[in-house]
């Protein structure tokens, strides 16, 4: 019936959960130091699972975050690493893309942390020319604000490779960005920036159709691939926080999800996945679903 690009879940949770550590602030970043091979090993499970993207491990990988540590100097090396374990994944499982992740300045959800825009765009366009001659896309995620997709957008333009924009709405109205927003405003800045796609991620499921409907209107492909926390906490937008103050929902099961994937399909979606608290089988629920529909995975 319809293509659909099965995106991968979350990572920085999934690594947290499989390395058995305590979350630092360098989250998925710091898992991947300690553990060569670990990130790869995600990578080949959400390819088992039925995704057909690899999406790098290089979202925390920003100088601001890496010098707050003192391993700025670690910043190439890292991303080359991120992009090394996806490849090596596919590789070992002989099919699928992989999508350069770029996570926002500062700290994620927060419309106030980030530098001026001329210096976002300088730092975000490193990453992009890092991650774009490996990557098969760059994908910008959970933007908060529409500054922040802007200098997202300029910094990874014009590197040869789509750059799918991908924002983070309120969890009790996917009408609003996290900045408070109108969603209804990305559409055109996604479409003047040259976005080839256009997302919703890390917020509630349940939000997520509300800003679809909008999306809808773009004339860019457009999905989404939401989180299973419970809420987004005061205590997680402060500065320097770890994933521990953040809670699973229980009753969030794939089944669950997948019946929430599927109602994106619905509305036009075309590139779906998961983020934070959701793994394979998450994903593999949603394969299920989508193949059992007449769906081709692509």
């Amino acid at each position: 019936m319809t293509d659909i690009t099965l995106l991968d879940g979350g990572m920085g949770q999934e690594l947290i959960a499989r390395s058995g550590d305590a979350p630092t602030p360098l989250w998925a970043t710091q898992v991947m130091m300690d553990h060569p091979g670990l990130v790869a090993e995600v990578h080949r499970a959400y390819f088992d699972a039925g995704s057909s993207v690899a999406t790098t491990n290089s979202y925390a990988v920003h100088r601001d975050r890496l010098s707050k540590a003192g391993i700025e100097d670690r910043f190439g090396a890292l991303h080359d690493q991120a992009v090394a374990e996806a490849e090596a994944a596919r590789a070992a499982h002989g099919s699928g893309r992989i999508a350069g992740s770029i996570g926002p300045l500062g700290a994620s959800y927060r419309s106030d942390v980030a530098p001026d825009h001329d210096a976002s765009v300088t730092l975000y366009r490193e990453v992009a020319e890092r991650l774009a001659p490996r990557v098969d896309l760059i994908l910008a995620e959970t933007v908060a604000n529409l500054d922040q997709a802007r200098a997202v957008l300029e910094g990874a333009k014009g590197l040869g490779r789509p750059v799918w924009l991908s924002v983070t709405v309120d969890d009790e109205d996917g009408t609003r960005l996290r900045s408070g927003e109108p969603v209804a405003e990305v559409g055109a800045l996604a479409r003047a920036g040259g976005a080839g796609a256009l997302l919703a991620n890390c917020s509630a499921p349940e939000a997520m159709a509300a800003a679809l409907r909008l999306f809808a209107e773009t004339g860019l492909p457009y999905g989404a691939y939401a989180n299973g926390f419970q809420q987004i906490t005061k205590e997680f937008l402060k500065d320097n926080p770890t994933v521990d103050v953040l809670h699973a929902r229980p009753e969030m099961t794939p089944e669950r999800y997948a019946d929430h994937a599927m109602e994106w399909v619905g509305m036009g979606a075309t590139i779906i996945g998961g983020c934070c608290e959701t793994g394979p089988a998450h994903i593999a629920a949603i394969a299920r679903r989508l193949t059992g529909a007449g769906h081709r995975i692509v």
